[in-house]
């Protein structure tokens, strides 16, 4: 396996259970891939995966249940302010909002009759609430502007069922499932030969040769070419590689200064009313009661924050709570102390997760399809249908990549070989 994040280490349990011998190979010093919580402000703060998606149908919710992990209903205390520009939404303009929001995902299913084109060709536009309502399902949610994103993938790929949060975080969650595996750290993989029999992957490590292989990469690092395929992988898995070109969501974690939590309640929901070209920040306010805020960039203001650098989203953070607050906001809360993620910079990412471009259905499963056999496999998010950019997604591809690759070995279950 290529990769320690929830695809590789649902690959390695997986082939295990089949009766096969894995190794992972992760090039990062740890293990959770996009999954990773930080202690830097003193208690758990998610930088990557933050919730157990569509709990209902999650694989990963009954195995954190299983392994002691507690999960809360975030769903349960959810409660949204809406900045208006100089005065919070009323609940007549919620209620509005609400309205506006249904009949906004009404007028999205109606245009699938249309094949091919983006999100932002079928949202609607001129409503009041419609650009907040764009810039919220497309930024914020898929990380991605909405011209930028396949309007049939975006419904395949809708979440149901409730949101759970990790008390301790996704990351430790991935931590506790990887328990038990052969991972080998800082072993990041340069080439991969698969031209004959068998897999050989070669880094700094040496070499490690395999009968099969998974790799749960990002598509930004395929399609940077952060691992050399030899032979080149086929034209239908490149294309599709760059078909889903990864968006970028970035996370901020700010701490309190003192005592003064800005009128917001834990998980108190904080977004404003946007004009149809504005880009903003949302935020949600103190969660599990903790003492600090987090704040989330998605879509091309995301981006342009990683190429700007970390003071640059500080000071996006701060303008915005400035907005709303003024220089309480700078009294509230200590910017030297905030905490960023990086995965639009990080190598072994390059994005958050990815989003198919419009007019190119059927590369997620183009990306998932078995080469030479099954012997070499992809998975991950970007794999996934219906759960991409979620956890769940990137475990579900794994743990069906591993399947095929002992299908391809010819591996009834309690055999053993190497994978």
């Amino acid at each position: 396996m290529v990769g320690a994040g929830a695809a590789g280490i649902a690959a390695a349990r997986e082939a295990r259970s089949l009766g096969l011998r894995v190794r992972v190979l992760e090039a990062r010093g740890r293990i959770g891939g996009r999954a990773l919580t930080d202690h830097s402000l003193g208690t758990p703060f998610d930088l990557g995966a933050t919730w157990l998606h569509a709990a209902q149908s999650n694989p990963l919710v009954p195995l954190a249940e299983a392994a002691g992990v507690e999960l809360f209903d975030h769903d349960s205390v959810r409660d949204s302010r809406v900045w208006m520009g100089g005065r919070w939404a009323s609940e007549a303009e919620m209620r509005d909002y609400g309205a506006a929001e249904r009949a906004w995902h009404q007028a999205v299913r109606l245009a699938a009759a249309r094949p091919g084109i983006s999100l932002a060709d079928a949202a609607p536009r001129g409503g009041f609430w419609d650009a907040t309502l764009t810039h919220w399902e497309g930024p914020v949610i898929a990380a991605a502007e909405a011209r930028d994103i396949d309007l049939g993938d975006y419904l395949a790929t809708l979440l149901n069922g409730s949101n759970l949060l990790p008390r301790d975080g996704c990351g430790h969650v991935l931590g506790v499932l990887a328990q038990g595996l052969p991972v080998t750290l800082e072993a990041p993989v340069e080439r991969i030969s698969w031209a004959g029999r068998g897999v050989r992957a070669e880094g700094p490590f040496g070499a490690l040769e395999a009968r099969a292989a998974i790799v749960t990469v990002s598509t930004g690092v395929l399609a940077g070419g952060g691992i050399r395929f030899d032979p080149a992988l086929p034209d239908s898995t490149m294309a599709a590689v760059h078909d889903l070109p990864m968006g970028l969501l970035t996370k901020i974690g700010l701490p309190a200064a003192g005592e003064d939590r800005l009128d917001l309640p834990p998980f108190g929901g904080l977004e404003r009313r946007l004009e149809e070209g504005e880009r903003a920040m949302t935020f949600v306010a103190w969660p599990f009661g903790r003492d600090h805020l987090q704040g989330f960039a998605g879509g091309s203001l995301a981006w342009d924050m990683a190429r700007e650098g970390d003071e640059a989203l500080v000071d996006l953070a701060f303008s915005e709570l400035r907005r709303i607050y003024g220089a309480r906001a700078d009294r509230a809360l200590r910017r030297a102390d905030a905490v960023l993620s990086d995965w639009g910079r990080d190598p072994w990412a390059l994005g958050a997760y990815a989003a198919l471009r419009p007019g190119r259905g059927g590369a997620r499963e183009a990306l998932s399809a078995p080469m030479a056999g099954g012997r070499l496999m992809l998975a991950g998010e970007a794999c996934h249908p219906n759960l991409a950019g979620t956890l769940a997604g990137a475990w579900l591809s794994g743990a069906q990549a591993a399947r095929q690759a002992a299908g391809a070995l010819g591996m009834p279950a309690g055999g053993s070989s190497s994978a």
